[in-house]
């Protein structure tokens, strides 16, 4: 299966439609989305193109498609506006690999057992291995830091690219 992965899209309605073509001009299955979905949060300016409402009505359309992970900017409200379920972590099996999805807020308690973590949270793409464990982060769709660009990654088969927003690949990782 092909799964788009993104994150920290912070109510950017122009990150939302690039998610929305991307996962059909692709042809991806599903939409692996690591939090941080409507808001902002206090820590981070205001994004270019900041609509909420537009940001659900794109997401609510593609609904069936996505997995969402709950971040440390989403509220109880979320859940009320958004047709798709906002899961507080979840464990998948994914192209054959166990992998457990998380928003990152919280990645220093993770203590189960599992091939590949995929989080957000800090807005900078990341690969690394740490007690037999990838970590990997597609970085933000809206607001990268670290001189990073706006991200995100497509993983298919044992294949997972990083592109930025304009589709360009940043990285290839095989796995």
């Amino acid at each position: 299966m092909k799964y788009l992965i993104v994150s920290d899209i912070h109510g950017a309605e122009d990150s939302a439609k690039v998610i929305r073509d991307v996962f059909k001009t692709k042809n991806c299955d599903k939409i692996l989305c690591l939090g941080d979905i409507l808001y902002h949060g206090p820590r981070n300016d205001l994004p270019n193109n900041y609509n909420p409402k537009g940001v659900i009505k794109i997401l609510n359309e593609i609904k069936d498609d996505i997995l969402a992970i709950k971040g440390n900017c989403e509220a109880e409200v979320d859940q009320m506006v958004l047709d798709f379920k906002i899961n507080d972590y979840l464990d998948l099996n994914i192209n054959g690999f166990n992998v457990h999805l998380e928003h990152g807020h919280h990645l220093d308690e993770y203590k189960g057992n599992c091939d590949i973590v995929l989080y957000g949270h800090t807005h900078i793409p990341d690969n690394t291995i740490k007690n037999n464990i990838r970590y990997y982060n597609p970085g933000s769709i809206t607001i990268p830091k670290n001189n990073t660009k706006r991200s995100y990654a497509i993983w298919e088969d044992k294949t997972i690219v990083l592109y930025d927003i304009n589709g360009i690949v940043i990285d290839t990782l095989n796995l």
